[in-house]
């Protein structure tokens, strides 16, 4: 199995909303420990492939990011055959980058090509 890793999918910036794409084994569980749904139910309870509206957290200071949406995709069913979450928040540089942060504290390493 490979690393879990994140990364930001849009372009740094550029519009209304950015989109942080996290894949591999720990995906579910890494979006689940900084998103919670407006509606309580956990994120890892959620279907595949359906977006839920939540607020996205510290996940050590619990300090609210953003409000945003998620989508799983749970393997084998995703584009890489892996757990992917994708976390969709406001665009824009500072906020892109604390929910990417968040995201990466302490769980994963970004992505880099």
């Amino acid at each position: 199995m490979f690393e879990t890793i994140a990364a930001v999918s849009t372009p740094p910036g550029k519009g209304g909303v950015s989109l942080i794409r996290v894949s591999g084994e720990d995906a579910v569980s890494v979006a689940s420990a900084i998103f919670r749904p407006m509606t309580g139910a956990p994120l890892t309870e959620r279907e595949s492939r359906r977006a839920v509206f939540g607020t996205i957290h510290h996940p050590t200071t619990g300090e609210v990011i953003d409000t945003g949406l998620a989508v799983l995709f749970r393997a084998p069913a995703s584009f890489t055959g892996e757990d992917v979450a994708e976390i969709s928040c406001h665009g824009g540089i500072k906020i892109t980058a604390m929910v990417l942060e968040a995201v990466l504290h302490p769980f994963l390493r970004l992505f880099d090509t």
